[in-house]
């Protein structure tokens, strides 16, 4: 539990960061790149510089879900793009959220996992809380392209499915493995983002996307670490409604900002779920 709270702590720093970020840099794609990279050299420096390429059993597998998992990144945060311009904000950020439908179906499908009933009713408030707190009044937009929308969906809970995958199928030991080529096929497909975008990398870009980077490794790693001695089915709803618990706080109290009925109702709803699912 102690290794998903980091989790959740550092994720929510991460969209922190990013939300700061929104008024001093111009190329996101390219801040998004750098972001990658630290994440990358991160764990190349975790793992040791004469230990990166292994002959250790398993490193064909997580070399295999690597990749996957580096690509269904990208796929997430070019979606999420995509359905922005197309639907707005609201519908995209609660499709994305919600993507811990996939992952934790992906568990109990996939994994066997069995939760409990009091899990089952703290996972129904988690997704009713999550649909809450995104429903604004001023949500107008319609659903243009409803494939984009489920694509995003998809692709954001694979992306956080693929830990689960990892964690049930390769050593612990190889986990920096994992992410490095996890973050080095993200890095470069977001790289060929940027270059279509007709983006470049600034100051701005390189601090901003350094600074990302560090919480963006860590929460990846931690996550993977709770899925140890925790199922799926507890991890994946825990840490997306604890980081909107996080985030939604410090917005109200660092950036003072003002909460809806709807948004306070979500939070209590949110603090119901994450003690039902963590009995």
């Amino acid at each position: 539990m102690v290794y998903l709270i980091i989790g959740i702590l550092c994720s929510s720093m991460l969209s922190i960061i990013m939300r700061i970020s929104e008024k001093y840099v111009k190329g996101n794609i390219a801040m998004l790149v750098v972001n990658y990279i630290t994440c990358a050299v991160i764990s190349a420096l975790s793992i040791g510089p004469g230990n990166i390429f292994t002959t250790q059993d398993g490193i064909g597998k997580t070399v295999f879900i690597g990749v996957i998992a580096g690509a269904l990144y990208l796929t997430g945060f070019v979606m999420l793009q995509y359905n922005i311009k197309k639907n707005g904000v609201v519908l995209p950020a609660t499709f994305m959220k919600l993507g811990l439908l996939v992952s934790t179906a992906f568990s109990i499908i996939f994994f066997h996992e069995r939760p409990d009933i009091l899990q089952i009713t703290g996972f129904i408030i988690a997704i009713a809380a999550i649909i809450l707190i995104n429903a604004e009044k001023d949500a107008t937009a319609k659903l243009d392209f409803k494939l984009g929308l489920f694509i995003l969906l998809f692709a954001a809970g694979m992306g956080d499915a693929m830990s689960k995958v990892f964690e049930e199928n390769c050593p612990a030991s190889l986990s920096d493995h994992y992410l490095l080529i996890t973050f080095i096929v993200a890095g470069l497909l977001c790289f060929l983002v940027m270059l279509y975008n007709k983006q470049k990398i600034g100051i701005k870009e390189t601090v901003f996307g350094a600074v990302i980077g560090v919480p963006n490794y860590y929460s990846s790693l931690f996550v993977i670490k709770a899925l140890e001695t925790l199922d799926g089915v507890v991890v994946f709803p825990t840490f997306s409604v604890g980081c909107i618990l996080v985030i939604t706080t410090v917005g109200l109290f660092v950036f003072k900002e003002k909460l809806s009925k709807k948004q306070l109702v979500s939070l209590g709803m949110i603090m119901v779920a994450l003690a039902m699912l963590n009995i």
